[in-house]
Order: structure tokens, then sequence, then C-alpha cells
């Protein structure tokens, strides 16, 4: 760890009843406390990279609105630097705030569908950092269904640039202890304990991405953990599969 995360863990520490075990580890207990809270926006303010607890896997994030993070959140995670990342808000309203939404995208839908495990693919607000997938005309978005990374987003005030907590081309993580090995790189390790039941590993699949830029047409980009949901829903709301 840094001298400067060090600091941050210190400061921290000092108002916890077990200051030992927070500074022998870059590893965090998830709580509601406000420590922890603001140990987390304060790394990603200061634009570190971190991990958390989603509702399907553990992610590495990073302040969308930080170019210098966003290369940084590259090189660690070994990701190719032509493949986008995803942005992460913490309430369905906050979608607009950041996308183009277009006559059929309503607020309704848009709460029908999150907080959960789906990511919408949407054209890009010009307010978005530029840095952010330079040269692309859309963002995944999506809003998890986990308490703490929304509040560190509702916190941080700007959106979180979200990827999975695994090197590329490999198995995303449903505990801290599978990416071990990346916890060198991260300013800090918030660990919300194993991500749901330990027989089922559906959501190592991610959330299921789809893509809504064409007016009134769903796109599925990829499955994910909630793909039939994702589907009736749109369908319920008169929005059409594209087959082309």
């Amino acid at each position: 760890m840094s001298a400067k995360v060090v600091k941050s863990l210190f400061n921290v520490a000092s108002h916890l009843k077990e200051p030992k075990n927070l500074l022998m580890s870059p590893v965090v207990k998830v709580s509601p406390s406000k420590e922890s809270l603001a140990l987390a926006v304060k790394l990603l303010k200061d634009g570190d990279i971190v991990s958390l607890p989603t509702d399907t896997v553990y992610g590495i994030a990073a302040d969308a609105q930080n170019t210098r993070a966003i290369r940084k959140l590259y090189e660690v995670k070994g990701r190719d630097a032509g493949k986008p990342l995803a942005i992460c808000v913490s309430d369905p309203e906050n979608v607009g705030d950041w996308c183009n939404l277009s006559y059929n995208i309503s607020s309704e839908l848009l709460r029908a569908l999150l907080p959960g495990p789906v990511t919408l693919v949407l054209e890009r607000k010009d307010v978005l950092n530029f840095d952010l997938n330079p040269g692309v005309s859309s963002v995944g978005i999506r809003v998890p269904n986990h308490p703490f990374v929304r509040e560190v987003t509702r916190r941080l005030g700007s959106p979180l640039a979200l990827t999975s907590a695994n090197k590329s081309s490999e198995l995303s993580s449903l505990s801290v202890a599978e990416f071990s090995e990346m916890w060198d790189s991260l300013g800090a390790v918030f660990d919300g304990g194993h991500l749901g039941a330990v027989s089922d590993t559906s959501s190592r699949h991610g959330s299921t991405v789809v893509d809504l830029v064409t007016p009134g047409y769903f796109k599925i980009i990829r499955p994910g953990c909630a793909l039939q949901n994702t589907v009736k829903i749109l369908k319920s709301y008169g929005i059409l599969e594209w087959n082309q």
C-alpha cells in the first residue's frame, strides 16, 4: 500500500475499536458505518482504485470523471485499452444525468429494471468524461442492488467506472479471496462476504447487458444472470427485440 493509502487507513482506523486489524491489511469489512463509506469515497476522490461488492460479482472501481484513475483501472485489470468500461450510478433517477433517454425509456421502465443485475447500453451525454471510452458514442450504465456500492457512489457525486475484480479473461470473483493477487494494486478491498449462496454461482456470469440505443428496440449483448426477467420486463413495456 502507498503512504497515502496507509495515512487514509490510519485516519479511519483511529475511530474504530480494532484499528490494528485495518492497518495490517488492505481488506476492510463492509459495514453501514460511516468510517468504511468515508474511506471508500476518500480513496476514489484521491484517484485510487478500490474493490467493492455488487449484486453479482466483486468489482474494481474508479471515479469515472478522473482520467488518471481510468487509466490506472485499465492497468490494474490488464484490460485492452479499446474495450469500453461501464459506469455505475446510485439510483435509477441518475441514469438520465449521464445518458440520453429515448422517448420509450420511461422512468417507470428504469425503475422496473434497476437497481438490479442489468447493464443498459445507452447514448452517452457530453458531460461524461471524454477520456472514458473515447470515440464510443454509447456507454453501459447500471445501478447494482447493493447498499454499500450505491451509497459510495451517492457520496462520491459522480459515476463509478466499474469492471469485474479479476484479470482480463479470468473468472469473475464471488469472494475477495478469489482475487487476492490484485490486492497490492488496490487502494482498499471492501469485503462484503461471499456474494450469493455458496452453492449458486449463477451471479458469476455478471449482469445482463442490453443495448437500448435504437429507440423502441433492445438487443442482448451479454445474457448474464438476469436474462429472462430482463427480456420479460422490456417486452412488457413495448420494447421489441432487435433480430437483425
